[in-house]
């Protein structure tokens, strides 16, 4: 279990050791590793990992369902984490390369632009799920952590409009995740469904 642990620990931190090493390339040698619009290729890069892990994470119970695997659940609270981290990543970088550091704009950009005003929300939204990750919380929380954290699906979904609404023109990519979001809720939906079904005919 360490060995798969350390292992899904360094997958994680992959695409942020990738990014690092793209920026000193880039204040090293003046090349252009991030493309010619650096700061949103930042900005893309970390905001396209956060959604990446927040649909990893909602998968690992279909695919715990499916592979009778009990053991993936154990790997759902890092996930999650991780996804937290990238978006906090992709926020700073909206905060300190795209606003120049002054903050107050952004309260501006949430009012008058839509796909920052549901990007900002999921933020928000994932602060109080990563802040009550721990086992501590759980034991606190009792039956409310779990309605809590009912709140990744609405997250979920807020984060493919993000990426929708950011998009121009080609919407192949946010598509593709819209998708993946669907099925994934779309999953727990039929299991709901079918759960009542049975309750009533008993």
């Amino acid at each position: 279990m360490l060995a798969a642990k350390a292992t899904v620990h360094a997958l994680a931190l992959a695409p942020a050791a990738w990014l690092a090493w793209q920026v000193a390339e880039v204040w090293r040698t003046g090349s252009d590793a991030l493309g010619a619009d650096p700061v949103a290729e930042i900005e893309h890069f970390t905001g396209l990992w956060a959604l990446r892990l927040l649909l990893l994470t909602l998968a690992i119970t279909p695919l715990r369902r499916l592979t009778g695997q009990a053991v993936l659940l154990r790997f759902r609270r890092m996930l999650g984490l991780y996804a937290f981290s990238y978006a906090s990543l992709h926020l700073a970088a909206y905060l300190a390369l795209d606003l120049g550091g002054y903050w107050m704009q952004l309260f501006e950009d949430i009012a008058k632009r839509p796909f920052i005003t549901v990007g900002f929300l999921a933020w928000l939204l994932l602060v109080p799920l990563a802040v009550t990750s721990t086992q501590g919380w759980m034991r606190r929380l009792g039956r409310r952590w779990g309605q809590l954290h009912r709140a990744v699906y609405a997250i979920g979904v807020l984060a493919v409009l993000h990426f929708w609404w950011l998009v121009k023109s080609d919407i192949r990519e946010p598509a593709l995740y819209a998708g993946i979001l669907a099925v994934l809720l779309g999953w727990r939906v039929v299991l709901k469904l079918r759960a009542r079904r049975t309750t009533a005919a008993r």
